[in-house]
C-alpha cells in the first residue's frame, strides 16, 4: 500500500509559497535593474534591501492566511454539502450524475456510481465538491500547519534571490549574483517537485524555471519601460 509522505501532503503550500516568495523578492531586484537603479550605488541596494524585505514578510503572512481562509472556505463548503446530501439526496446524484455523463458514462452507469457514491455522505460530498466544483476537500486534520508551511516556504526560498545585498557583495557582480542565486532557488523547487511527486527530473525543473523566469523578465521589462 503506497504511504504519503508529509512532504508530498504538503508540497502543494511548499511549490505555491515557494515560487511566489522567489518571484516576489526577484521581482524587486529585477525591477531595479531594469530601471537602471544600480547606478545609484549603495542607495539603491538598500531600497532593494528594505523593499525585498518589507515585500518578502508582508506577501508571506498574506499568503499563509491566504492559504488557510481558503482551506477553511473549502471545508465549509464540504459542510454544506453534507447538510444538503441529508436535506436533498437527489439534487447532488443528479448533478453527480450529469457529471459523469459528461465524461462518457453511460446513463445507467452513472447513475449507478451516484447512487452507490450518496451511500457514503463523505464521499459523496469530496466527490461532488472536487469532481463536480473543482474544489480541494481539505480533509480533517489541522489547518494552521498549512498556513505555517506556505509561510516558512514562502520565506525561505524568497529570501534567496536578496541574499547578494544581505551580504552585501560587491555592486558590480550583486545584480548577477542575484540572477544566479534565483536560478539555484528555482531549480531546487522544481528537484523538490520531482522527488515528492516523482513526475520528470527535467521537466519538473523546466516547469519552474520557466515559470519564474518569465515573471522575473515582466518585473525587469517593467523597469526598462518604468526608467524611459
Amino acid at each position: 500500500m503506497f504511504a504519503r509522505s508529509p512532504l508530498t501532503d504538503h508540497l502543494k503550500q511548499i511549490v505555491y509559497g515557494g515560487n511566489d516568495g522567489i518571484v516576489t523578492t526577484f521581482a524587486i531586484v529585477a525591477g531595479f535593474a531594469g530601471a537602471n537603479a544600480e547606478g545609484t550605488g549603495e542607495i539603491a541596494a538598500l531600497a532593494v534591501l528594505v523593499f525585498g524585505l518589507a515585500n518578502l514578510f508582508a506577501d508571506a503572512t498574506s499568503m499563509g492566511l491566504g492559504e488557510f481562509l481558503s482551506a477553511r472556505a473549502a471545508r465549509d463548503m464540504t459542510k454544506l454539502r453534507h447538510r444538503q446530501l441529508r436535506q436533498n439526496p437527489s439534487a447532488q446524484i443528479d448533478a453527480l450524475t450529469r457529471h459523469l455523463q459528461s465524461h462518457g458514462l453511460s446513463t445507467l452507469d452513472a447513475t449507478t456510481m451516484a447512487a452507490l457514491a450518496a451511500k457514503s455522505p463523505g464521499l459523496m460530498a469530496e466527490m461532488t465538491l472536487s469532481q463536480v466544483e473543482g474544489l480541494e476537500d481539505p480533509g480533517q486534520g489541522l489547518l494552521w500547519p498549512r498556513a505555517l508551511i506556505t509561510f516558512l516556504s514562502f520565506v525561505a526560498f524568497g529570501v534567496i534571490p536578496i541574499l547578494p545585498y544581505i551580504l552585501g557583495l560587491p555592486l558590480g557582480i550583486r545584480f548577477g549574483s542575484a540572477v544566479a542565486a534565483t536560478a539555484t532557488a528555482l531549480t531546487l523547487l522544481g528537484v523538490l517537485r520531482h522527488v515528492a511527486t516523482r513526475a520528470g527530473l527535467m521537466r519538473a525543473v523546466s516547469e519552474t524555471v520557466l515559470v519564474g523566469g518569465v515573471c522575473a523578465l515582466v518585473a525587469y521589462g517593467v523597469g526598462l519601460v518604468v526608467a524611459g
